[in-house]
């Protein structure tokens, strides 16, 4: 009794259906997600030297949410013309480190004796 829905033709193409939409629909995001990445890429390549994006896709390797951050702000920088074009090596450096200057949490660690005497 349990498998007479499994054998029912209806069901079946109902099912079909919904698989086929949804492997439809993730194409498509995934081919917008590719669209929009290649945007990205070619407004980046303009906006930073050759060095200046090899050292982006290093920091890229270790700390990609910032560097998403930090691309989406140069874009719009850039298009705002809010920045000089192109963006060197030196400048990214100097970016980086402002970010990473901002990130840097104080510790201060206080050690406690007690009853070490």
């Amino acid at each position: 009794m349990s498998d007479d829905y499994m054998n029912d033709p209806e069901l079946q193409a109902l099912l079909s259906r919904k698989a086929q939409t949804e492997n439809r629909r993730m194409a498509e995001e995934r081919q917008k997600k590719a669209e929009m990445e290649a945007r990205k890429d070619a407004l980046l390549r303009a906006i930073l030297t050759p060095e200046a994006r090899e050292r982006l896709n290093n920091v890229k390797l270790v700390r990609p949410e910032i560097v998403e951050s930090l691309e989406d702000q140069l874009i719009a920088l850039a298009q705002a013309r809010r920045i000089k074009i192109p963006v060197t090596d030196d400048e990214l450096k100097e970016i980086l480190s402002q970010l990473a200057d901002q990130e840097k949490r104080d510790f201060k660690i206080q050690i406690r004796e007690r009853g070490w005497k």
